[in-house]
């Protein structure tokens, strides 16, 4: 039987193209979470999608984006993530770009580690 923990998912939607300077917003979102020591960060590169603009941006050989949707998932305890917001949040206020952050109750059933 599995022994289960509380957690935290933590998503931010955002397109690949957002930049503070010449580093781009999920590079900095990822480094950022390793800094601050939580437990991963997956960057997820969308093939199709739109944001509040309505704009869809997609990776049709026919109509081909240069902004695909990203969303980056970051799992960790309820304290790790609420520590990790402000500094989310001083990182999206610096890039100045849309997009979409959201934080749900999860729970981890097994944590796998490398050894």
């Amino acid at each position: 039987m599995f022994k289960t923990n509380k957690a935290q998912l933590l998503r931010i939607f955002l397109g690949e193209n957002d930049k503070i300077g010449p580093i781009t917003v999920y590079e900095k979102i990822v480094v950022s979470a390793r800094e601050n020591k939580l437990a991963g960060a997956t960057v997820y590169r969308g093939i199709m999608g739109f944001g509040g603009n309505s704009l869809i941006h997609t990776s049709k050989i026919l109509r081909l984006s240069e902004d695909l949707p990203l969303v980056i998932e970051i799992v960790d305890t309820e304290d790790k993530i609420q520590n990790f917001l402000p500094v989310l949040d001083d990182i999206l206020d610096k890039a100045n770009c849309g997009g979409l952050v959201t934080l749900e109750q999860a729970t981890i059933i097994k944590h796998f580690t490398t050894k």
